[in-house]
């Protein structure tokens, strides 16, 4: 005989992500440490890559420029290729990390110059973590969720930061947004407005 177990409903995600002021100081301090540190920072906790996806990112990968913007070009999940506008902020920190190489992986270890894998990423975070005095467990993924947590508190659309997630289905991103129960961002209000003609 079979039980019937009641449907769990999960809202968020219970990943520990950073919130603003936290993940600004993350980055503020991954610079310090080493440019390739600095590098894996901003490429998780801004562009919102997976720590498979930054180590392999290569120093071609990012020499284009579409509709002028400098772009990053990469392989994602299920090896589905996508294309990323790059920010003057992380453009500066990748080219700080890229020195004179013109080809290559980008991101190396720090001490025997080989390029890093993703247990490296993990191992670099936690290091960082450390250096700023963050108490809890951070990984590569609690960056990805910071990025996207902290896009939707900005007010990014849920399709915009969908498309920085490279989520397919908008309900994944969804598990990201924290302040989803805030009644000030209530789609009510907006909809009133828009009727009223205000």
């Amino acid at each position: 005989m079979y039980a019937r177990l009641p449907k769990v409903h999960r809202d968020e995600s219970r990943t520990q992500g950073l919130d603003r002021l936290e993940l600004i100081r993350f980055l503020q301090v991954a610079q310090t440490i080493t440019v390739h540190h600095g590098a894996l920072a901003f490429l998780l906790g801004i562009n919102a890559l997976r720590a498979s996806e930054a180590a392999a990112v290569r120093v071609e990968n990012y020499a284009d420029t579409l509709r002028g913007h400098r772009v990053l070009h990469l392989v994602g999940k299920g090896n589905k290729p996508a294309t990323m506008p790059i920010t003057v902020p992380v453009l500066r920190v990748l080219e700080a990390c890229r020195g004179e190489r013109t080809c290559g992986p980008l991101i190396l270890r720090p001490l025997t110059g080989k390029p890093i894998d993703r247990r490296d990423a993990y191992r670099m975070v936690a290091r960082i973590a450390k250096a700023t005095g963050i108490p809890r467990h951070i990984s590569p993924h609690s960056l990805r969720h910071a990025a996207i947590t902290n896009a939707l508190d900005a007010g990014v659309p849920l399709r915009d930061a969908q498309i920085l997630a490279r989520h397919a289905d908008p309900r994944t991103t969804e598990h990201y947004d924290r302040a989803r129960g805030n009644l000030d961002r209530h789609g009510v209000h907006f909809l009133t407005a828009y009727v009223a003609g205000v």
